[in-house]
């Protein structure tokens, strides 16, 4: 019995072997330099991504009661309080990034909120989507820059109520302060407390508010009747404008 299950096993052997040469030989895919059957491959580099926060920032405009002006928000902080308003190229002496803005054709004026800019066209005749690719453009180039957008020369408007006012103008700051600025900033603009006289409120008006068809209810339908509902010395309130105090100015000096 030994030697014929002997043989068998030596046939079986030598059958499995012709029947395995006959087959393709196999290729395996893979990253080991033994089996891999083409050349190897250099090892890829890792990505880098690069990110600007500044260039993509996102901005924002909103639409504004005066249809020559228009609200950008940038996302970001552009004072660190109060407003400034820059009425021609000249007064943005103290902000590089006003005067780049005045550079962009068409922008009459540049307006700076506490998070927002407001830019006022020349003309109704100009497109704002003309205007608007330029201002965002220079937006975002000049906070990448890392510039100040007022420099330590800027002038400031103090609306606050000082020692020297009396009981009525310092009601009327505080008005303006808490319930009315607030109120007029989320349109673009800002009201400037410029004096109290024989029970007038002079009231400069800023940013969206200047040459606004709307200014004139806002004066007296809005900021008028509150004044005079909170405190009843307050007669009426006028408007002060650049010209009125340039002639003052005039009238005061030697």
């Amino acid at each position: 019995m030994a030697a014929p299950i002997g043989r068998w096993f030596d046939c079986v052997h030598r059958l499995s072997k012709r029947i395995y040469s006959q087959q393709p030989s196999l290729r395996f895919y893979s990253t080991s330099q033994i089996v891999y059957p083409f050349a190897s491959r250099k090892p890829q580099r890792a990505l880098k991504l690069f990110h600007n926060p500044v260039r993509c920032m996102f901005i924002q405009t909103q639409d504004t009661p005066n249809p020559n002006s228009v609200k950008f928000i940038p996302g970001r902080a552009v004072l660190d309080g109060g407003t400034m308003d820059f009425s021609n190229p000249a007064a943005a002496y103290c902000s590089p990034l006003a005067r780049h803005l005045f550079r962009v054709e068409g922008v009459k004026s540049v307006f700076f909120g506490p998070d927002f800019i407001t830019i006022t066209k020349e003309s109704e005749g100009i497109d704002w989507n003309l205007i608007k690719p330029d201002v965002y453009a220079t937006i975002m180039d000049f906070f990448s820059s890392g510039l100040p957008v007022v420099t330590a020369d800027a002038p400031r408007n103090d609306t606050a109520a000082s020692e020297e006012d009396d009981e009525v103008v310092t009601m009327i700051k505080e008005l303006l302060d808490t319930r009315i600025r607030p109120t007029v900033q989320e349109d673009g603009g800002d009201v400037l407390f410029r004096g109290f006289q024989d029970g007038i409120v002079q009231l400069k008006l800023q940013g969206s508010c200047t040459n606004c068809p709307s200014s004139i209810i806002t004066l007296k339908s809005g900021i008028q009747n509150m004044l005079q509902f909170y405190i009843p010395e307050v007669e009426g309130v006028e408007q002060v404008t650049d010209d009125d105090e340039d002639d003052e100015k005039e009238i005061k000096s030697p």
